[in-house]
């Protein structure tokens, strides 16, 4: 590889990590920045807090901490990851919708659907969301069961302290694993409405994105890692995971351990009875705890579970 190449994804990797800010589809996009705020703001209002809204949100301690550092660092490099080894694959998803509505053509034959196209549009979407709902939970949940996958999705929960970019504080065998679902699960539900609408689909969006993810964008996504205490209705919280709700899920408090692993629906934490709603749970604390002092860098959250893993084979 020579200089003009890597230099080419040095460049690709670093626009890809800073331009999320303005990607609509991505949850740090300004838009929903502005409306995470105006959400903060209600919640700075009904707590009464004691301090001026900027300090309340401009946090030095948790925008300048150790954590948060390395959370910036893992922002860079997994836009490295992403460009290197998972960007080259982002058309197998299209492949295999195509692959799959040929397939299904071919064994049941063309399928003769009388219902009008918007019907299959709303229906499409509603299972987009839906279905990669609950493999998002079903993975996240194997993460916090599997040892071998817990060691690396510790990564995530070694925040100390939670910004709006955690969520991109991510192993990169965590993040491969998430977007290789991620294509699956679009190859297969494209795949199988393309089929079933007899054509072309595409799902009902608004900037581009999907029209149910956006309602999740735009009501608080980013406050999920953040101090900002977030909480819905005790009943609605039994339908949709709340901010609150998943700050619980990063507690280093024992009796919230492997709580709250849904993304948007909380209806798959009911069924698993993993969920746990935001009640009075009082100030929360996050990280490992006793195994928290080897994930205090970044090369250690890199390295941490290979060291695991060597440790286990050498142990046999």
């Amino acid at each position: 590889m020579d200089f003009e190449n890597i230099y080419k994804i040095i460049e690709e990797s670093l626009n890809l990590s800073f331009g999320y800010i303005l990607n609509p589809n991505k949850r740090v996009y300004l838009g929903y920045i502005f409306t995470s705020l105006l959400l903060a703001l209600y919640v700075y209002k009904t707590n009464k807090v004691h301090k001026t809204f900027f300090k309340y949100i401009y946090n030095k301690q948790v925008w300048f901490s150790k954590s948060a550092f390395i959370d910036y660092s893992f922002v860079v490099f997994n836009g490295f990851v992403k460009v290197i080894f998972i960007g080259p694959y982002l058309i197998l998803g299209l492949y295999g919708a195509y692959y799959l509505t040929d397939y299904l053509t071919v064994t049941f034959g063309e399928f003769n659907s009388e219902l009008p196209k918007v019907y299959w549009l709303v229906f499409y979407t509603l299972s987009v969301v839906v279905v990669q709902d609950f493999f998002s939970f079903l993975v996240h949940y194997l993460m916090h069961k599997i040892p071998f996958m817990w060691e690396f999705h510790k990564t995530h929960h070694s925040a100390t302290s939670l910004n709006i970019v955690t969520q991109y504080r991510l192993h990169p065998v965590e993040l491969i694993i998430n977007n290789s679902k991620s294509l699956m699960v679009f190859a297969l539900v494209s795949g199988l409405f393309v089929y079933l609408s007899g054509g072309s689909l595409d799902k009902i969006s608004v900037i581009g994105v999907n029209v149910l993810h956006l309602v999740f964008l735009v009501f608080g996504s980013n406050l999920r890692h953040s101090q900002v205490p977030l909480k819905y209705n005790n009943k609605v919280e039994l339908l949709f995971i709340s901010p609150f709700q998943h700050q619980i899920h990063h507690s280093d408090n024992p009796e919230h351990f492997d709580k709250n692993m849904g993304s948007k629906l909380a209806i798959w934490d009911w069924m698993f009875g993993t969920l746990l709603r935001s009640g009075n749970r009082g100030k929360l604390t996050y990280g490992l705890g006793e195994e928290q002092k080897k994930y205090n860098s970044f090369v250690g959250n890199l390295i941490q579970p290979f060291l695991w893993l060597v440790l286990k084979i050498f142990k046999k």
